[in-house]
């Protein structure tokens, strides 16, 4: 499955204004609750995982977080993004205790099976590394832009603003 296909503006958050990561992880779930993608329980869930498991990743430009858990809490597959307001701390993926990254995006995946985060991870790292995209991205104004940054980026066309 290609990331452009789990790419809908309902879970895109734009200007979001979070004091700390819980706080955004908390809106980007709650979100997900509310259009149906995930349970209830998803939202404890990737709070829970993100104190043991980091997700912050530190790149040549924008550093992003990549939270997400275990698939029993997924209804729908489908990737969240936040663009937030002001950066945020979040742990460092594979870091330790202290290492901290700034992140302004977030990308909370919502997967029904284990072996689609990996997949997914690898499609979103051609974004990641690319230094306009993540720019655009963080400055974006409207969700359809950040969905249309993220669909030229990935190399997959669009029609109508649909995926083809």
């Amino acid at each position: 499955m290609e990331v452009t296909m789990l790419v809908d503006e309902s879970t895109i958050l734009i200007n979001v204004h979070a004091k700390h990561k819980e706080e955004v992880l908390q809106l980007m779930s709650d979100n997900l609750v509310a259009h149906g993608f995930v349970n209830k329980s998803f939202t404890g869930a990737v709070i829970a995982r993100e104190h043991e498991f980091p997700t912050g990743l530190p790149m040549d430009g924008m550093a992003v977080a990549i939270p997400h858990t275990d698939i029993e809490h997924v209804r729908k597959k489908t990737i969240s993004i936040a663009q937030l307001n002001e950066p945020v701390e979040f742990g460092v993926m594979g870091g330790t205790d202290s290492e901290r990254v700034t992140v302004k995006l977030v990308f909370m995946l919502a997967m029904e099976e284990a072996h689609s985060q990996l997949t997914i991870l690898q499609q979103l790292m051609k974004l990641f590394q690319n230094k306009e995209a993540m720019t655009q991205l963080a400055y974006a104004t409207s969700k359809q832009e950040i969905k249309t940054v993220v669909l030229n980026h990935l190399g997959t066309e669009t029609k109508g603003g649909k995926c083809i």
